[in-house]
């Protein structure tokens, strides 16, 4: 076997590695604060310690994992700060990218965005929330792509990577909402996507902007109340 063949290889399970544990973070299998002991990984995903080891490198390097000296790597614990600063660099980049996306909108353009808004919609049925997550995932990158501006997409992207796999959909939503919070944070989401999709089917940048700074603003506040409620049961719980 050649060097380069053999380097592909190695590249090749590494990505199903780290394939594999971004899907089991974004699934709640993971959770935030815990060890992450590359050989219980590998024996769980049925791997070799090598590629799961050189995957947990490269989730450190996106900010998702930390290494600690001499007890190795960990998830991140919940930090309400970090996730209003995301949400809130989310609204100046989403929003930012809006009238960009408008512009560059063509027939192509609005069948890629049609397909996405039809999914999120059906997301709000889904019985699972990493499906609903998902799918709103998919809508409001699509809006990010169709902009045509690549850095700032790659951005967005980063920052959804560490808001659903370095905390959950799980740990962000439902588990910490009551029904009725839920029930109506799904009811926003699903309106406030109608009303975005249609300013930008019409070319209405000044709507678009404002119905897209709306939802994002709800959706972090929803989330941060959430979080407060989880993290202050945390606390007063008795063990």
């Amino acid at each position: 076997m050649s060097a380069d063949k053999k380097k592909d290889n190695v590249s090749d399970r590494t990505m199903e590695a780290l394939t594999a544990i971004r899907k089991l973070m974004f699934h709640n299998e993971i959770v935030p604060g815990q060890k992450l002991a590359y050989r219980d990984l590998a024996k769980r995903l049925n791997m070799s310690p090598t590629p799961v080891s050189n995957a947990l490198k490269y989730l450190e390097f996106q900010g998702l994992v930390r290494k600690e000296l001499h007890r190795g790597y960990f998830t991140e614990p919940i930090s309400i700060k970090e996730v209003e600063e995301l949400y809130d660099f989310r609204l100046l980049i989403e929003v930012k990218l809006l009238p960009e996306t408008i512009s560059n909108l063509d027939k192509a353009g609005e069948k890629r965005l049609k397909d996405a808004f039809e999914a999120s919609q059906e997301g709000s049925n889904d019985n699972y929330m990493s499906e609903r997550v998902s799918k709103d995932v998919r809508f409001h990158m699509t809006l990010a792509e169709l902009s045509e501006n690549r850095t700032q997409t790659r951005a967005l992207r980063q920052l959804f990577d560490l808001l659903y796999l370095k905390y959950g959909g799980n740990v962000l939503f439902s588990q910490y909402m009551s029904p009725e919070d839920y029930s109506a944070h799904i009811a926003s989401s699903e309106s406030c996507h109608q009303r975005i999709y249609d300013a930008v089917l019409a070319r209405d940048k000044k709507e678009a902007k404002s119905a897209l700074s709306q939802h994002i603003s709800s959706v972090k506040k929803d989330v941060l109340r959430g979080l407060k409620h989880m993290l202050a049961d945390k606390d007063g719980a008795i063990f």
